[in-house]
């Protein structure tokens, strides 16, 4: 990852149009993006669009960007509120139709057995598309987006106690739906 400084010195370059300045800044974080837009809309496709639309809202938005958070956890934000706006319009398409969800994620280390590292993430995908929007969203966003307890609450406009509530109790129910598709 890039020092303070560097990120500074990309941050003022990118602000001012230069792409490849914006790809650098962005780059240590678009793993983390694509999983948080993976996990918030559990399609993969629904994620392609949603990291899409994020990318295009950071570059529009950049010259705005006030520095109050790191850049990481402005992008995150944008990025889950683009998949969560995927999320609603997927609903407005296909109320009353029943829509089979399927998930496809590639390993993280190649090396391992696709099939097993597959099954394991569809398993684990299962299980979050069985919690509350609030209780999968608030464990997205802390699991993998690693927003703060602060953050999150301010995103899910929440007292930080609630973020605590909801995160306890979707790892609990997350823990029971994994123990139920063993």
């Amino acid at each position: 990852m890039a020092s303070a400084a560097d990120e500074r010195e990309l941050l003022a370059r990118a602000k001012q149009g230069d792409r490849r300045a914006f790809d650098a800044l962005l780059k240590p974080y678009r793993d983390r993006l694509w999983a948080t837009c993976l996990r918030t809309t559990e399609h993969r496709a629904d994620a392609e669009d949603a990291l899409q639309d994020a990318l295009i809202a950071i570059w529009q938005n950049l010259p705005k960007f006030r520095g109050e958070a790191s850049i990481g956890t402005w992008a995150f934000r944008i990025a889950t509120n683009a998949a969560l706006a995927v999320i609603r319009k997927r609903r407005e398409v296909t109320v009353g139709e029943d829509e089979q969800a399927q998930s496809v994620f590639e390993p993280d280390d190649p090396g391992n057995d696709f099939a097993e590292d597959h099954e394991i993430r569809d398993t684990v995908q299962l299980a979050l598309s069985k919690l509350s929007e609030d209780f999968r969203v608030a464990l997205v966003l802390r699991e993998y987006g690693d927003y703060t307890y602060e953050q999150i609450a301010e995103y899910q406009k929440v007292p930080v106690q609630t973020v605590r509530s909801r995160l306890n109790r979707g790892r609990k129910q997350l823990k029971e739906a994994l123990l139920e598709l063993q």
